[in-house]
């Protein structure tokens, strides 16, 4: 059994990170040296806006949410970094500042590098600079179908879209995640996020219980999400397969 787009793995299938496994072995493991392997913790703050990079991660079994400050308290999700990229793309471009509030979204493990190691790793090994240059360009159309998505999604939708992404780069149907971080996540009052996915459990697609979502039905999941969803995936498998 195969995994799907965005890497479903089989239960005995090893998490690894998708734009190294693009690599030959000997890329890889040129890579890998320059990296340490860490475990990243639910909720730990990478980064903050206008403040430097500290690191670039290559997520293995671990989610890096990216939120965009609005002003205030208010911040929105904007990007989900899991097994299929990078944390820490700024530094590809050489700017090693940080436009975004960087939390783990998903705790687990992490492949971890300097900005400078990065730097001599993307020079040194060019199918490495060609998938993360992919990866971007990635990211760019799935920002451009979230600002729409934002604006003419219900909250119902946005969030089955949120659970299924959160589940696609956990490699599990539970994870945790609470109304609060939701809510910060969706940009929405916590009540909204409250209902919506009260909707979704009487539904029967979900289970929540005490900060922990299950995925009870995937398949009518997606059928209650956005088209964003699909998308995404689309975009990914045409730019890497």
């Amino acid at each position: 059994m195969q995994g799907d787009s965005l890497g479903h793995p089989q239960a005995t299938a090893p998490i690894t990170n998708r734009l190294l496994d693009r690599l030959s072995a000997r890329d890889r493991a040129h890579v890998i040296r320059e990296c340490e392997k860490v475990e990243l913790v639910f909720a730990e703050i990478l980064d903050e806006p206008g403040e430097p990079i500290r690191n670039v991660y290559f997520p293995t079994g671990s989610v890096v949410a990216l939120f965009a400050a609005m002003g205030g308290k208010d911040n929105i999700e904007v990007s989900l970094a899991g097994s299929e990229g990078v944390y820490g793309v700024p530094v590809a471009f050489g700017v090693g500042i940080s436009p975004v509030h960087a939390m783990v979204h998903g705790g687990g493990t992490a492949w971890r590098l300097s900005p400078a190691s990065f730097g001599r790793v993307l020079a040194r090994v060019p199918a490495l600079r060609n998938a993360v240059n992919r990866y971007i360009h990635v990211v760019m159309s799935q920002l451009i179908r979230a600002a729409g998505c934002n604006r003419f999604h219900v909250v119902e939708q946005r969030l089955a879209r949120s659970l299924l992404m959160t589940a696609d780069r956990s490699h599990t149907p539970t994870f945790r995640v609470t109304h609060e971080v939701l809510a910060y996540m969706l940009g929405v009052r916590r009540e909204g996020v409250t209902q919506a996915a009260s909707a979704l459990q009487r539904r029967g697609l979900i289970a929540y219980r005490r900060g922990l979502v299950t995925i009870l039905d995937r398949r009518g999941l997606e059928r209650a999400s956005c088209p964003c969803y699909r998308s995404d995936i689309e975009a990914y498998d045409r730019a890497l397969g």
